[in-house]
């Protein structure tokens, strides 16, 4: 069996001119003050520091608000909210770099890693990246991806994304630079992972150069922590691991700085937590967790022409959405959300329980990311069964785990496929104790992806790491290719007992149709556990696509436009992509060649237990496999061409395969 891994190059040309036609960036930067404040020997600012320190904290809240509107805009996405309110922090804290370098290890470490334009912007006035750039903030194939991700964007210092995986690192640098202080960003949200408390104790116990400064806005996704999450407290709970802190509003600049210069002067760990409203100041807007995420157009609008930025609010007005610029997908329906059609599943089967038996049957947690994994429906439909569990998968993944560790009960749980990662040690416990979790991690994968490498859901097989037991059953994977599917997988397993994780992607996917334009996982189709469906051709094809999820589409256009070539191509889906279907290992291992097409890891994903199932039934046909091999490009359609895992590039595949006798390439 020869094998055959793929680096593909794009079949479809990105966007090759920048849509604002390199017009200039609308807000003067070069107006922002190089202040510099020693906070050994300065104790309260001066007249003069105290105005520039507004004027620039005005001016980078203006361009803020700007480039991630812009992002939003343009559909690729972006988060305003956390950058704006952190600009107080970050300006007081570039002065105190540029007045004591030597004092400081002089990076902005920020746990929030979707706060990523302060990290861009800074590195534009601070002169390592040309101002125009933030035009293309998230853009793909322009290194300003939704996280930081270092050696990829010039004046990024270091990776960050996955939230409360920071402190830890940071302690690491007090510990490799003792006679420098080192600052790290925070948000309340980060402060909810377990992480944090571990890097706590530590940065006491070895009595680490580490200040914080946490920005406390009380608002995450899913809302405000104060009304959800009753009880939690970031200063009193850090101040429990034995950490100095004290809280400030941080729109108060002056008590601002005195905050943080205490905490500068403290020896050893010191935490500032700086209480203010999300989005302070801008109209309509402020205290709502709808400032989190890209700044809506129409706010943004209205905040830059009262700060008198028309330049702005005309780029912002006529930037173009962008999308996948291939043609219309062979075989595909109309597009939908599987993530969303999921928490439509769910609570249609609870709707045919009766109140009493929801409240003993069944739990479900969302993780802040209610909205995303299709929870939102649940949460409001049955309020008296629904956790809003904040920004805590291993906490909240092991209570779904313990209540569901009672047979007839089950427990669903959400959140993205990335933090899945998260949680695995916690996954092996509930499959000893025999619990069952329904899951749903959905933006898997890597399509649609702008908040690129961390983010991405590529590893999704991680999850079937148990052994064979005798007492419990198997732990089944899951990735349906389109709504329709979904619905069915959800409904064949809600019941069913063990751990079932069911994946999604973020983007929306097209319902698959046969060779007569119906659907065909739509009326009449019922899913079964263990079984591939064959969605195109016989069994008696040259060659076979196995595929899933995401890919299958794309697949089934590259089937149609094969077989116009003359190459018959079967196309098998594999949404239950950790079963075995004996009969379908038989018909695609006895043809000419096998093409594993998936969204996930290469290094882990279905390709490799493909190869070796059919090596160890003594099925050698040519093999190969498109899939995620590299770290993301940015933007959204545009990384699936990126990994090569599009349709042209699976036609391409396949010709090198198997070649028709008489075809000329």
């Amino acid at each position: 069996m020869s094998v055959h891994t793929r680096t593909m190059m794009y079949n479809v040309n990105p966007r090759c001119q920048p849509w604002h036609g390199h017009a200039p960036f609308p807000i003067d930067l070069s107006q922002y003050q190089k202040v510099a404040i020693d906070p050994w020997t300065t104790t309260s600012l001066s007249n003069k520091d105290r105005d520039a320190l507004k004027t620039n904290i005005s001016l980078c809240r203006d361009a803020l608000v700007f480039f991630t509107a812009l992002g939003g805009a343009s559909g690729y996405g972006g988060h305003t909210g956390g950058a704006f309110d952190m600009m107080p922090e970050v300006c007081l804290a570039d002065a105190f770099f540029r007045a004591c370098p030597s004092k400081f290890v002089p990076t902005f470490f920020d746990e929030a890693g979707h706060r990523v334009a302060t990290q861009y912007l800074f590195a534009v006035l601070h002169g390592q990246m040309a101002v125009d750039r933030l035009l293309d903030y998230r853009v793909g194939h322009k290194a300003l991806p939704g996280h930081p991700e270092l050696g990829l964007t010039e004046g990024v210092k270091f990776s960050s994304g996955r939230l409360g995986h920071l402190w830890g690192h940071v302690n690491g640098v007090a510990l490799a630079e003792p006679d420098r202080t080192v600052c790290c960003f925070s948000s309340d949200g980060s402060q909810m992972e377990g992480n944090t408390s571990e890097a706590a104790r530590m940065a006491v116990a070895q009595k680490l150069e580490v200040k914080l400064f946490i920005d406390d806005n009380d608002t995450t996704i899913a809302g405000h922590p104060s009304s959800y999450m009753k009880g939690f407290n970031v200063g009193q709970t850090l101040q429990g691991h034995g950490l100095a802190t004290e809280d400030v509003n941080g729109e108060d600049l002056d008590a601002l700085f005195a905050s943080m210069r205490r905490a500068v002067l403290h020896s050893g760990p010191y935490a500032v937590v700086i209480k203010r409203s999300m989005c302070p100041g801008v109209a309509d807007l402020e205290g709502s967790n709808e400032g989190h995420d890209a700044m809506p157009l129409k706010h943004a609008v209205q905040y830059l022409q009262s700060r008198g930025h028309s330049e702005a609010v005309q780029l912002l007005q006529k930037v173009p959405k962008t999308k996948d610029p291939y043609e219309p997908y062979l075989g595909a329906g109309k597009f939908g959300a599987p993530r969303q059609v999921f928490g439509e599943s769910v609570s249609r089967i609870l709707g045919q329980l009766s109140s009493e038996e929801r409240r003993q049957r069944v739990l479900v947690v969302d993780n802040d990311l209610e909205g995303s994994c299709g929870l939102k429906k649940v949460g409001e439909t049955f309020p008296e069964i629904y956790l809003k569990g904040g920004i805590m998968e291993r906490g909240n993944f092991s209570a779904c785990a313990g209540f569901s560790s009672c047979s007839g009960r089950c427990a669903v749980f959400g959140t993205f496929a990335a933090f899945q990662e998260m949680i695995l040690s916690e996954v092996t416990m509930a499959r000893l104790n025999h619990c069952n979790v329904l899951c749903h991690f959905s933006h898997s994968g890597v399509d649609d992806m702008s908040d690129n490498t961390c983010h991405f859901g590529v590893n999704n097989f991680f999850s079937d790491l148990g052994l064979k037991s005798k007492h419990a059953p198997d732990t089944q994977l899951f990735f349906p290719a389109d709504v329709h599917q979904t619905s069915k997988v959800v409904e064949a397993v809600f019941w069913q007992s063990g751990l079932r994780f069911i994946y999604t992607t973020r983007s929306k996917v097209p319902e698959i149709l046969d060779d007569t334009g119906r659907a065909v996982f739509g009326d009449g189709y019922e899913f079964q556990l263990g079984k591939d469906d064959l969605i195109w051709g016989n069994t008696t094809c040259d060659g076979y696509i196995v595929s899933y999820g995401d890919a299958l589409y794309r697949s089934l256009d590259a089937v149609h436009r094969l077989q116009r070539m003359g190459v018959a191509v079967g196309l098998v889906n594999k949404c239950h992509v950790n079963a075995v279907d004996e009969d379908m290992m038989q018909t695609i291992g006895k043809s000419k060649f096998v093409l594993v097409v998936e969204s996930q890891n290469l290094q882990t994903g279905l390709g490799l237990r493909l190869g070796t199932w059919l090596l160890e039934r003594e099925l050698t046909p040519k093999f190969a496999r498109c899939g995620t091999h590299k770290e993301g490009c940015g933007g959204t359609w545009e990384q699936a061409y990126y990994q090569g895992y599009d349709s042209a590039s699976i036609v391409s595949t396949v010709l090198e395969l198997f070649t028709p006798q008489g075809m000329e390439l």
